[in-house]
């Protein structure tokens, strides 16, 4: 079975490509939804066929560890809103990270990597990385002493933004630019921005990385990741999503399929509740900081409006009181979850220090911004008058 191309001639706009980039056209009485394909083996025409395969000269599905059509739609459809060559999904948004950064590193490499990362994202880099002889250099988010970190191991400089949970930015043009300059291979983490609002690749990001659990999926209902980059970098970074087994199930895949048709509408519900939602806890007098990109009192406003279309859905406060004062608010919600996770329909909440960032010294969590007191909400596309009202009685 030979891997079926969309029939995309120009370039769309990122909300068509969200809904048609990937999917072969039918004619009548053809499907208008992807089919799931579920089957985990493929047939062979013939041996010579097998045998072309095996020689790498022959794109047929043999199994779906390898790829399947259901997975190709929804590689297709990422391509084409990060603008890349190629991309390819995984089981989760971990698999896609750690797969990435394998396919860049060896032995004795080094990793400069900022130091606001998703918990899990550090603890690969700080537990599991030295055991196989990766050393992990870690920068604030103004990149800062880069310079200095470089050794002649140096391979890769990995960045998020904005940060998890902090909200901080990093200068992806900077962060290229010293790429560039020590010959680096630049990886960033996009899953706080979505491909609607970021574009890195375009800036000159070797590898865009994802959690597609997260915002491209947008129900909570699926756990998945995706790489994006240069066809070169991609069928390397398969590899290791072939070997290691981190590949994605097919029925995963057509939910993140349906789920990014949407993302264009969600996204902008979601950046307009975040923004009412940050002046309001602004305002309040029980709440110490907000951290939201889209604020003018955010230190890094003005970069956002230079480098996003949008300031995103996530936002993190602290709160007056500390730890006590953020458990007795995230207890009081009603509206809001108080679940881990983001970027879906429905709004959450929760404590970083006991989820996305435990295990993590006071040191460490300094780094990352994250104070005793830390909430992170994650806004969701209902009417923001009633999230509003919700957090009045959960601050009461």
């Amino acid at each position: 079975m030979a891997k079926r191309k969309s029939k995309q001639t120009v370039k769309w706009g990122s909300a068509t490509a969200a809904i048609h980039a990937g999917e072969p056209k039918h004619g009548r009485g053809g499907p208008v939804a992807p089919e799931i394909v579920r089957s985990s083996t493929f047939t062979f025409s013939s041996t010579a066929e097998m045998k072309r395969w095996a020689e790498g000269k022959s794109s047929a599905y043999i199994y779906t560890r390898y790829g399947n059509p259901t997975l190709a739609i929804a590689e297709q459809k990422i391509a084409a809103l990060e603008g890349a060559e190629a991309a390819v999904v995984a089981a989760s948004g971990m698999a896609a990270i750690s797969c990435a950064l394998l396919a860049t590193l060896n032995a004795g490499d080094e990793v400069i990597s900022t130091a606001q990362l998703y918990g899990g994202t550090y603890r690969l880099m700080r537990d599991i990385f030295p055991r196989f002889g990766i050393r992990v250099r870690h920068v604030g988010p103004d990149l800062a002493g880069v310079e200095e970190m470089v050794t002649p191991q140096t391979r890769v400089l990995y960045v998020e933004t904005p940060t998890n949970p902090a909200l901080r930015l990093v200068d992806l043009r900077r962060a290229v630019e010293l790429a560039r300059e020590f010959k680096l291979v630049s990886i960033m983490d996009n899953t706080f921005a979505s491909p609607l609002l970021q574009k890195p690749l375009e800036l000159g990001f070797d590898i865009v990385v994802h959690s597609a659990t997260k915002y491209l999926a947008g129900h909570s209902d699926l756990i998945g990741g995706a790489a994006a980059g240069s066809r070169e970098w991609i069928e390397r970074v398969h590899e290791y999503v072939i070997y290691l087994g981190g590949c994605m199930d097919p029925e995963g895949a057509y939910l993140l399929i349906r789920g990014m048709k949407t993302l264009g509408l969600r996204m902008a519900r979601q950046c307009e509740n975040a923004m009412a939602i940050a002046r309001f806890l602004e305002r309040h007098r029980k709440v110490a900081r907000v951290n939201y990109p889209g604020l003018a009192s955010h230190p890094d406003h003005r970069l956002a409006r230079r480098q996003m279309s949008g300031f995103g859905g996530m936002l993190s406060f602290d709160m007056k009181g500390g730890i006590a004062a953020a458990r007795r608010f995230s207890d009081r919600v009603r509206l809001f979850s108080l679940a881990a996770s983001l970027g879906g329909v429905e709004s959450l909440v929760i404590l970083p220090m006991y989820t996305s960032h435990y295990k993590m010294s006071s040191a460490e969590l300094e780094q990352a911004g994250v104070t005793p007191g830390t909430v992170r909400v994650s806004v969701g596309i209902e009417d923001p008058a009633d999230l509003i009202e919700d957090l009045k009685q959960a601050l009461a």
